[in-house]
C-alpha cells in the first residue's frame, strides 16, 4: 500500500449521505480526464518509471511542435501560438519534478503520479477566482491527455484500479455515474460535493451504497490506494485506519449484520401494524435489472418505476417497441403485483428530452415533468402505448409526473384514451381498467387535491419535489440547505390534506419521495394515514419491520399532536419517540 510517511490515521469529516461501512483501498477520480489504471511498483522499478515519464513527455513535445508548424503554414503565427503554451507546460521544471517525486514517494506507476499531480494542480486552479487563470485549466487537461496517451501500456504489474474493491473517491459523481456503479467493485463512495438530498444520494441509498458527501479537499489530499474505512453512519473517512480502529469497525459490522439477517428472516410477512392496519411496502426503480434485489427484498409490487435511464440513456429515445419489451419483461416478474410507471420525468435536475437553445434560468420551475410530455405529444403517445401493451402481461399502472393542475390530468388521461382506442383497432390486448395515478409534489397539486381525486385512481405524493417547493428551498443547495425540512409543518399539513382528499373520494394514497424510508417518520406517515410506501430494494425490510412494530392508533394520536405543533423538529421528535420506543435497535 502507498506510505504517508507516519502512516497515522487521518480522519477526513463529511456529511452522512447513505449508511454503511465500507473497509478496502481509495480509488481517487477527479474533474476533468478519465484516471489512468493505478498499480504498485518496487523501489527498484522507480527509475525505470521516471524514465518512461520523460519518454511520455518527449513524445508528446514532438508532436505539439509538429502541429504548431502545420499552423503556422496554414494561418500564420497568430493562431499556432497556443501550441507554444502547451510546450512550456511540458517543460515547467515544477511539475516535472513534482511527477518524478510522486513516483518514488508513492510507489506508484508514472502515468497515475502524472495524473494525479496534474490533477492536484488543475484542482488548485480551479478554486482560484481570477476568470482568466480558471479557464486556462482546458489547456492544461488537454496536455495533460495527450502525454496519457503517450505512455507504453506495456508492463509487468497487475493494474489493482477499479476492476478491485476499492471505495470511490470523487469530486462529485452524477446520478447516472451512481447507477451505473458496478457494486461488486465500488463498495462505498465519497465526494467533495453533493448533499444529503442530491439524487446521487437518494441512488446510493436506494442501492445500500456507503456514501458521505461534503469531504472537502479530499480529491487533492488522498493518494490512490490507501487502505480506508468509510462510514456512512457518522460521515467519516478514515485513512490508514489502526488495527483498534478496524476492529471496532469490523464489530459494527457484525452488529449491523445481525439486525440486517433478523430482518431477512422477516422478508415476504405481511406488513401491518399490532392492531391490524395494513400498509403496502413497494419498490423504487431505475432500471429492469434491478428486479432481482426487489424480489429479494419482499416488495409488495413497484410504486415508482422511473423510465428516465431507460429513455435518455443513449443517443435517441427507444421507440414504443422496445419500451414495450421492457415494460412487459417487469410487468411479469413483478407478477401478481402491481408496477407503477412513471411517465418521463426530464428537465429541472435530470437529463433534458432534449437540447433547449435558451438555458432556462430557474429549471425546477421550469419545462419538466408532465409539462415536457405534452408539449411531445408524438413521444408522450410511443410510452403510454408501450405502458399499455405492457399492461396485457402483468398488473400494470401509469402515474403522471409535476401535476400542477386538472387541465393538465385531463390532457394525460384523453392520450390514455386514445392510445386505448388506436391498440383496440389494431387488435392489440392491454387492461381497458389501467390504473391511472398523479404524483402530488407540486403545493398547488396538494391544495386542490380534492378537485384531482374525483379524476385518478391514486395518489403518490413525491415528497422530495414537495418540500423543495413548499419551502422554497433548493435541497441539493449547501446554502439553504438547513431550510429543507420534511417535517416542516407546511409540509405535513399538505400530506395530511392529500391523503383526506383521497380519502374522500375513495382513492389510495402512497408515497414514494425519501420520507417513505426514513424509518424516524414511519411512525407519523402512518398516523397521517397513508396507505402505501415505495422505498429503495434495500429499505423495504427495515421499513416492513418498523410498520409490524407500530400501533396505528398510538400512531393516529402522535399525528394529530404533530399537526398542532408549529416547530419542524417538535414533529420530528414526536415522531423519533415513537420510533424509539418500538424499533430502536433498526434506528442507524
Amino acid at each position: 500500500m502507498p506510505k504517508n510517511g507516519t502512516e497515522q490515521e487521518i480522519i477526513y469529516q463529511g456529511i452522512p449521505a447513505s449508511p454503511g461501512i465500507a473497509i478496502a483501498p481509495v480509488h481517487v477520480i477527479a474533474r476533468g480526464f478519465s484516471a489512468p489504471e493505478v498499480y504498485e511498483i518496487p523501489e527498484g522499478e522507480v527509475e525505470r518509471e521516471k524514465e518512461r515519464f520523460r519518454d511520455a513527455l518527449d513524445l508528446t513535445k514532438r508532436q505539439l511542435i509538429e502541429l504548431q508548424s502545420r499552423l503556422e503554414d496554414l494561418s500564420g503565427d497568430k493562431e499556432s501560438g497556443i501550441f507554444e503554451a502547451h510546450v512550456m507546460i511540458l517543460e515547467d521544471r515544477s511539475v516535472v519534478d513534482r511527477v518524478q517525486n510522486a513516483i518514488a514517494r508513492r510507489l506508484q506507476n508514472a502515468e497515475y503520479a502524472f495524473y494525479a499531480v496534474m490533477q492536484n494542480f488543475l484542482e488548485a486552479m480551479r478554486r482560484i477566482p481570477d476568470p482568466y487563470l480558471r479557464e486556462r485549466t482546458a489547456d492544461i487537461e488537454d496536455v495533460a491527455q495527450r502525454v496519457l496517451r503517450n505512455f507504453s501500456t506495456e508492463g509487468d504489474s497487475r493494474p489493482q484500479g477499479p476492476e478491485d474493491q476499492h471505495v470511490l473517491v470523487a469530486y462529485d459523481l452524477a446520478p447516472s455515474d451512481t447507477a451505473s456503479m458496478n457494486r461488486r467493485h465500488v463498495l462505498g463512495f465519497a465526494t467533495e460535493q453533493g448533499s444529503v438530498n442530491s439524487h446521487t444520494a437518494i441512488l446510493a441509498r436506494a442501492f445500500g451504497i456507503p456514501a458521505v458527501v461534503g469531504l472537502d479537499g479530499a480529491v487533492i489530499d488522498i493518494i490512490a490506494l490507501t487502505p480506508s474505512i468509510l462510514d456512512g453512519y457518522t460521515g467519516k473517512l478514515i485513512l490508514y485506519p489502526s488495527e483498534d480502529t478496524l476492529e471496532r469497525y469490523r464489530n459494527l459490522t457484525l452488529a449491523k449484520e445481525k439486525v440486517r439477517n433478523s430482518l431477512d428472516a422477516m422478508r415476504g410477512a405481511a406488513t401491518e401494524t399490532v392492531d391490524g392496519r395494513p400498509l403496502t411496502v413497494s419498490a423504487n426503480i431505475e432500471l429492469a435489472d434491478e428486479l432481482a434485489p426487489v424480489k429479494h427484498s419482499g416488495a409488495k409490487g413497484i410504486g415508482l418505476y422511473r423510465t428516465e435511464f431507460l429513455l435518455l440513456n443513449g443517443e435517441e429515445m427507444p421507440d414504443e417497441k422496445h419500451q414495450a419489451e421492457v415494460y412487459s419483461k417487469v410487468a411479469r416478474e413483478m407478477a401478481p403485483h402491481t408496477v407503477i410507471i412513471r411517465t418521463l420525468d426530464a428537465g429541472g435536475d435530470k437529463l433534458p428530452v432534449e437540447p433547449l437553445t435558451d438555458l432556462e434560468p430557474n429549471p425546477f420551475l421550469g419545462w419538466r415533468g408532465i409539462r415536457v410530455s405534452l408539449a411531445r405529444p408524438a413521444m408522450f403517445r410511443e410510452q403510454i402505448r408501450a405502458i399499455l401493451r405492457a399492461s396485457a402481461l402483468g398488473k400494470v399502472a401509469v402515474m403522471f409526473p409535476m401535476i400542477s393542475g386538472l387541465s393538465e390530468v385531463l390532457r394525460s388521461k384523453e392520450m390514455v384514451h386514445r392510445c386505448m382506442d388506436e391498440l383496440e383497432k389494431e387488435g392489440i390486448a392491454f387492461d381497458r381498467d389501467l390504473p391511472i395515478g398523479i404524483m402530488i409534489e407540486v403545493p398547488a397539486a396538494a391544495i386542490c387535491a380534492d378537485l384531482l381525486a374525483p379524476e385518478v385512481d391514486f395518489f403518490s405524493i413525491g415528497t422530495n419535489d414537495l418540500i423543495q417547493y413548499t419551502v422554497a428551498a433548493d435541497r441539493v443547495n449547501p446554502h439553504v440547505a438547513e431550510l429543507y425540512r420534511p417535517t416542516h409543518p407546511a409540509v405535513i399539513r399538505l400530506i395530511k390534506r392529500t391523503i383526506d382528499a383521497a380519502t374522500d373520494n375513495g382513492i389510495w394514497t402512497g408515497i414514494c419521495g425519501e420520507m417513505a424510508g426514513d424509518i424516524r417518520l414511519t411512525p407519523l406517515l402512518l398516523g397521517l394515514g397513508v396507505e402505501e410506501l415505495s422505498v429503495g430494494p434495500q429499505q423495504v425490510p427495515r421499513v416492513g419491520q418498523a410498520i409490524r412494530s407500530l400501533s396505528h392508533a398510538e400512531c393516529a394520536a402522535m399525528a394529530d399532536e404533530a399537526l398542532r405543533n408549529p416547530r419542524s423538529q417538535g414533529i420530528l421528535d414526536l415522531s423519533m419517540s415513537l420510533a424509539r420506543k418500538h424499533y430502536a435497535n433498526l434506528l442507524d
